[in-house]
């Protein structure tokens, strides 16, 4: 694959994901909920424009350069130590679509992650360099999905996140 069609694939997967986050943000009427979906979206937003402005950058110098990509998602351990410290509790009702939502947003972002694994595995160069970026954060993001699923569905807890802000990672 070469690194323009790698661009315009990893495209599609973000604007995949960001669509179902965005989905997830509209079905759920719970303000937690909907303030973790906004901000995955937020971020697969900012993949999109990052992605948008590297192809553009290929298409017109025939080169790549590496700019710092940030995610609003902390790392896996930074989750778990707050999810083990949050005791606000969710409804029963609400927690089927939850369950619902965060199993899609789950095999999306899993799909994404082995492309970009596949990516750097192929890649040279800052190729290999921008995608591995991509892999770190895509692989928080399934950490962040997998840990709040299990979650829902063992104890019926949603994390409550007013009170674990992700943006404090």
């Amino acid at each position: 694959m070469t690194l323009e069609e790698a661009i315009k694939t990893a495209l599609t997967y973000e604007n995949r994901i960001r669509d179902i986050y965005l989905e997830s943000v509209e079905a759920t009427e719970d303000p937690a909920g909907k303030k973790i979906f906004q901000q995955l979206a937020d971020d697969e937003q900012r993949h999109v424009d990052y992605l948008e402005r590297k192809l553009t950058e290929w298409r017109t110098a025939g080169r790549l350069t590496i700019e710092k990509l940030e995610s609003t998602v902390p790392p896996a351990d930074l989750i778990r130590t707050k999810a083990a410290q949050v005791e606000s509790r969710l409804g029963g009702d609400h927690r089927g679509l939850k369950q619902q939502m965060l199993s899609k947003a789950l095999q999306a972002e899993i799909e994404t992650s082995e492309f970009y694994r596949q990516m750097v595995d192929q890649l040279t160069d800052n190729g290999r360099k921008m995608f591995a970026r991509f892999l770190e954060i895509e692989n928080n993001h399934v950490e962040a999905v997998q840990i709040e699923l299990d979650h829902v569905g063992r104890t019926g807890y949603w994390f409550g996140f007013e009170e674990f802000d992700m943006e404090s990672g």
